[in-house]
């Protein structure tokens, strides 16, 4: 067991994670205890929420401190075996800050539904939340990735694809990745996301 960080969890990390969580689960992208909310608030030091927790419910206890390995350093916490996931996220992009997990209806519907490798989008404006985006007439994929329980598995079929991700990823029936420089923007890039796939879910039903 890592020995406890020196100081706690800024509570303006703590807030970020509880309202994001809040956020999530007023749109419907965090069902029953699905999904994991985090915050890089010092150079290896992380806080994520605690695995099993509602994320519409979420408070100060809900939040716990892992380091960049996902290993817990705040006593008796158990963190997600998703951490990793997260941590692989914050050691490929020095600038990120924040990395959100959700499980909306359309995301899970359509990276199962999606037989290739990626989801396509081209010509909506919202394209332009993303990082490097200036323009809606370029075409931005969001790469698909195979649902596995072995978090080290999975985090290893990723690894490779990650210098070259413009908006986050998708694992099957299991939901999307996205992080941004802070929660703000992260938000900002899940719910440009989540549009996004929503619109492409509607236009399959015609």
């Amino acid at each position: 067991m890592p020995e406890a960080a020196a100081t706690p969890i800024p509570v303006r990390a703590a807030e970020d994670i509880i309202r994001a969580g809040r956020r999530m689960d007023e749109r419907g992208w965090v069902p029953a205890t699905a999904g994991n909310i985090s915050v890089r608030f010092a150079p290896g030091r992380i806080a994520i929420t605690r695995s099993g927790g509602h994320k519409g419910f979420l408070n100060a206890f809900s939040v716990i401190e892992v380091d960049l390995d996902g290993r817990a350093v705040t006593q008796g916490a158990r963190p997600s075996a998703e951490t990793l996931l997260h941590c692989q996220i914050y050691r490929a992009f020095p600038d990120a800050g924040a990395v959100l997990h959700g499980h909306s209806v359309a995301n899970t519907v359509l990276s199962l539904d999606t037989p290739g490798p990626a989801i396509g989008f081209t010509g909506y404006e919202v394209q332009k939340i993303f990082a490097g985006q200036t323009t809606h007439t370029a075409t931005l994929h969001l790469p698909l990735f195979d649902n596995d329980q072995d978090m080290t598995r999975l985090a290893s079929a990723v690894a490779p694809h990650l210098p070259h991700v413009a908006m986050g990823y998708l694992i099957r029936g299991h939901g999307i990745y996205i992080w941004g420089p802070d929660m703000e923007t992260a938000l900002a890039r899940l719910e440009g996301a989540e549009f996004l796939l929503a619109c492409a879910l509607e236009r399959r039903k015609r």
